[in-house]
């Protein structure tokens, strides 16, 4: 089973330290940004906030920098703790590397999509595409590599992804965002899963 934590706050930061370090910099961002409201910390959302037209006029870091920044204590709570859920067992499958590379490209086309189809004058924040981008690799997983994924954690993922795109075209939610995410997990998929031995799925439960 994927999604049950059963280790310690120690454990889960020496196991899972790339989920570690993007949760700390959410919540270290939000802090800064939102409570403690020193200029200096509201210049920095500025700047690091994604705004379409901004990206047009050549600041390309806002199509990275909004993956780590959130508008409200629900959002950061609720990315913060979807990474806490499913990127665990994503780091350990792809390793350090390939899953901040995964985590932070799927975060990148999410927010480029958004960039061509999306309102020029919209600004947006928010990691739900480098979420979605998980989403899509564990949907390629289910369809295309069942050897690594047990039926328990198939029926949550699954479920998770309904419920999220049902809710994706809400007031003030990013659905583009959401939808080229998950493209790009799944593209991802062949480049990324194929690679996982077929041995993981017994040494990881």
């Amino acid at each position: 089973m994927f999604f049950i934590r059963t280790e310690s706050f120690q454990q889960f930061l020496k196991l899972y330290p790339v989920v570690s370090v993007i949760v700390a910099i959410n919540l270290i961002l939000f802090l800064f940004t939102h409570i403690i409201t020193l200029p200096i910390f509201v210049d920095l959302f500025t700047l690091m906030v994604g705004f379409n037209l901004y990206i047009q006029m050549g600041e390309y870091w806002r199509l990275l920098t909004p993956i780590f920044l959130h508008g409200s204590i629900m959002h950061v709570l609720f990315n913060s703790f979807s990474t806490v859920l499913f990127g665990p067992a994503l780091e350990q499958m792809l390793g350090k590397f390939k899953f901040i590379l995964s985590y932070l490209l799927t975060g990148i086309l999410a927010n480029v999509a958004y960039y061509f189809l999306g309102d020029l004058m919209a600004s947006h924040v928010g990691a739900s595409g480098a979420i979605y981008g998980l989403f899509g690799l564990y949907a390629y997983m289910i369809f295309a590599r069942r050897d690594l994924i047990d039926s328990q954690s198939t029926q949550i993922v699954v479920v998770f992804i309904i419920i999220g795109f049902l809710t994706s075209f809400g007031p003030g939610i990013n659905y583009i965002a959401h939808i080229f995410g998950f493209i790009a997990g799944l593209a991802l998929g062949p480049i990324l899963i194929d690679k996982i031995k077929n041995s993981y799925y017994d040494r990881y439960i």
